[in-house]
């Protein structure tokens, strides 16, 4: 009789998603490593997402430590995914190991970091998390840019406002202009799609200004 086992290292992702469902519709404390596991490896999103509900449904109290533990392992997935399943579990007691990651070298990690810490953080925490993501502003990567500019909305106008202010007297243009992407943002929570495709074509604007040019 096929096992969890069995169907999570199936080559097709439609038999991975309904084994990780099922794991989470009879949640068993003994598929916990097993889906931790899988966490690591698995390469189809859908999935992944199934995995973190699947999580989240066994018990808060055996779910947590074990999540946390995988913010140390050495594959940057397993890390990314355990940051996205702790922003999930909204337990903010595990604040520091996850603010811990925004010094990931992984860049992946770390944005993901940013949502995850932005949801997470403590009332009294939140403007020194606003003051540390905002050193960050001015990023040229458009999805990077967007994620940010996210997690700096999610954590509130009043407590971004002075990290915002700032940002609108620095000398490099690109971190203004981020700050005024965020603003709109904080106004428009719709408008990220628009931001990231008007940021993508000024970056091909000035490669092909650049290609003229040389």
């Amino acid at each position: 009789m096929p096992t969890l086992t069995s169907y999570l290292a199936d080559p097709r992702a439609v038999v991975r998603l309904r084994a990780v469902m099922a794991a989470g519709t009879e949640p068993d404390p003994q598929d916990l490593d097993l889906l931790l596991d899988q966490c690591a490896i698995e390469p189809d999103l859908q999935v992944r997402e199934m995995l973190t509900w699947a999580l989240i449904r066994l018990p808060h109290e055996l779910v947590l430590p074990r999540v946390v533990r995988e913010l140390e392992r050495p594959e940057p997935q397993a890390r990314s995914q355990a940051l996205h399943t702790l922003s999930k579990l909204h337990d903010r007691s595990v604040y520091p190991a996850v603010a811990a990651r925004l010094d990931d070298a992984d860049p992946g990690v770390v944005r993901t970091a940013w949502r995850a810490a932005a949801v997470l953080a403590p009332e009294g925490e939140r403007p020194a998390l606003a003051r540390r993501l905002g050193t960050q502003l001015g990023l040229e990567d458009p999805e990077r840019r967007l994620a940010l500019s996210r997690a700096l909305v999610s954590l509130g106008e009043d407590v971004i406002a002075p990290v915002l202010a700032a940002a609108d007297e620095h000398r490099n243009a690109s971190v203004r202009d981020h700050a005024a992407e965020t603003r709109r943002l904080l106004q428009d929570p719709d408008a990220g799609s628009a931001l990231a495709l008007a940021r993508a074509r000024r970056e091909v604007a000035l490669g092909r200004t650049r290609d003229a040019k040389g």
